[in-house]
């Protein structure tokens, strides 16, 4: 226990250290905070002492589980937070119908580029189940890192105006889809028949079962915001809602990542003083959401890297890509401002803290299959491409709302 806390207290330490270091050259916290997790990871060190020391161990690593789990839940519970239905309503059906071309467009263009290398021979043997997990994880974006370059730019206009609400709405699909195509790649990594009751049926009674769970456990914390008055106690309730959550997923096999989006959802749509609550969730969850990126930094295999660099770069391709040319299709089909058609998908590119999850998930299901090789390389992947996005992603978001018109061009 006193090695795991003293692990701990060193992560929590090195991520507030590279925050600091990382502001200086105007980078995204989550960089630093991966940053940061790798210099200590025992990957890093088994490189530079042939394994004769490290800072944090495997074991103190492993030993943090319940930490990742309980981010995994909070991100999840923060993206069902932005689901009010008022704001949907308002948005109206064009912000969806972009969304969702923009989800699914990347998601073929990703999923056809992996399949067509891995069948050419340049994925090595057993790709299929790395394909199906990767092309789902592709359509995750990164909320806050777009949301900072908007609010420091103070930009407005139909392209951000748009952007908003599809970053948002775009995790919730990415979550379904994560949801479907994991389970297809873990059955393919098992060496079960494939079906339509392994392809769809089972995710589909997960996706189900996971939302139904969370809507319960969502009226209930709803319905405590009204007993409970005191910020003090409502942050609790949440907390509580979420590791209910967590460990009933746990328990019967559902996603953790849907069922506590649900609980969020109900939440801000039928609590009490919800933007309080949301708020009070907020100022919480930081320390909880550093410590993740570093433990999810610390496990990184570099000794995986030189094994997947053909498989990262395509994936960093396919998926700008697919973001891009998706986004101007929904755009077109629903005869938006020009300048969305045009920059929309550049905005679409940060990737962080969903993808990251989804990743540890996908890892801990491989492991759980003794095909965790598997499962590093995607975390690799995963890990490799959110470090390229959150350094190129916001400066990109911002020269295409400069391009757009929508900050001034001294900014």
């Amino acid at each position: 226990m006193e090695n795991i806390l003293l692990s701990l207290g060193i992560a929590m330490a090195i991520g507030l250290i590279f925050s600091r270091i990382i502001k200086l050259i105007k980078l995204p916290n989550v960089t630093a905070y991966l940053i940061g997790g790798l210099l200590i990871g025992p990957s890093f060190w088994n490189l530079i002492t042939n394994g004769s020391f490290s800072i944090i161990s495997h074991e103190a690593i492993e030993g943090f589980g319940i930490i990742v789990n309980l981010a995994l839940g909070f991100i999840a519970f923060s993206i069902g937070g932005e689901f009010k239905i008022s704001t949907l309503r308002r948005l109206g059906k064009n912000v969806t119908i972009i969304t969702f071309f923009q989800a699914i467009g990347t998601v073929i263009v990703v999923f056809a580029v992996l399949a067509g290398a891995g069948m050419l021979g340049l994925l090595g043997e057993n790709y299929w189940p790395v394909v199906f997990v990767l092309s789902a994880i592709a359509t995750a974006t990164a909320p806050a890192a777009t949301l900072l370059v908007v609010r420091q730019y103070r930009a407005h206009g139909p392209v951000t105006e748009t952007l908003l609400p599809v970053v948002a709405m775009d995790d919730a699909i990415g979550l379904m889809i994560f949801s479907i195509f994991n389970a297809i790649g873990v059955a393919l990594a098992s060496g079960a028949k494939l079906g339509v009751a392994t392809m769809l049926l089972e995710p589909l009674r997960e996706i189900a079962l996971s939302l139904v769970v969370g809507l319960v456990l969502g009226v209930i914390l709803a319905a405590c915001t009204r007993v409970f008055k005191s910020r003090a106690n409502r942050l609790s309730l949440c907390i509580t809602a979420t590791l209910f959550g967590v460990a009933l997923s746990e328990i019967w096999h559902l996603s953790s990542l849907l069922l506590c989006m649900m609980i969020g959802a109900v939440l801000c749509n039928f609590g009490k003083d919800v933007d309080r609550i949301l708020d009070g969730s907020e100022r919480w969850t930081p320390p909880l959401f550093m410590l993740f990126f570093v433990i999810s930094g610390a496990e990184l295999n570099l000794e995986v890297l030189p094994t997947v660099g053909v498989l990262g770069a395509l994936y960093i391709i396919a998926r700008s890509l697919g973001k891009y040319f998706g986004a101007m299709a929904g755009a077109g089909a629903v005869k938006a401002d020009p300048n969305v058609c045009k920059y929309l998908g550049i905005t679409l590119l940060p990737q962080a803290g969903v993808a990251v999850g989804m990743a540890t998930i996908a890892l801990n299901e491989f492991t759980a299959l003794g095909q965790s090789d598997l499962g590093k390389k995607i975390q690799a992947v995963v890990l490799c491409a959110t470090l390229v996005y959150e350094i190129v992603g916001p400066m990109l978001t911002k020269v295409a709302l400069k391009k757009a018109g929508e900050i001034a061009q001294d900014a």
